[in-house]
């Protein structure tokens, strides 16, 4: 999870990018040079500026001749910025508290990532997992009337879910956030 703003600026360069998923297994300047098209030194360079924002760690240095290679890896096998990285932008469920609105389900989208990125980290120090449910899936609507319907029926379901297992007194319980969305899907390039 990238928090910082310079961390997050300096992942989004797309030749930093690029060694970012390079370096899922640990490579070299002159080992990356090769794979992305670029001199050993523009490569360094780039890599320094990952080093300094914890994007990748020296796994390993290796003495050749009068030169020492440095070995680096990725610090995570994927990343991804967290809203918090934009501060003074990032989306606020308080701010359009309207469950019809798109806006609406950015911010909840972004607190999600914040949440779960949180708890992640957290997990990660007490190596502990993070108890979590998902569910994916599509509906085809045949009109805007049934998905009104649809709503309104997931709604109440949910309603009575809650209503049946949350339990405000529960001693030892933990509180879990639930989050349902349906929007268009986004149809893939072929």
């Amino acid at each position: 999870m990238i928090e910082d703003p310079a961390a997050a600026e300096a992942s989004l360069d797309p030749m930093r990018s690029r060694l970012l998923a390079e370096l899922v297994e640990p490579g070299s300047a002159t080992s990356l040079a090769h794979k992305v098209g670029l001199a050993r030194q523009k490569v360094n360079y780039h890599l320094r500026t990952l080093e300094r924002h914890g994007l990748v760690e020296l796994v390993e240095e290796r003495r050749k001749g009068n030169v020492t290679e440095r070995v680096m890896q990725a610090t995570a096998a994927s990343f991804v910025i967290s809203p918090t990285a934009l501060a003074s932008v990032q989306p606020d469920p308080a701010r359009s508290p309207d469950r019809l609105s798109a806006r609406w389900l950015l911010a909840l989208a972004a607190q999600l990532v914040r949440d779960v990125g949180t708890l992640l980290t957290g997990a990660a120090k007490a190596d502990k997992r993070v108890a979590t449910f998902a569910i994916d899936g599509e509906v085809r609507f045949a009109s805007a009337a049934d998905r009104a319907a649809f709503a309104e029926e997931l709604t109440d379901c949910v309603t009575r879910l809650v209503s049946k297992y949350h339990d405000e007194n529960a001693e030892g319980g933990r509180d879990h956030r639930l989050i349902v969305a349906v929007h268009p899907a986004v149809k893939k390039a072929s």
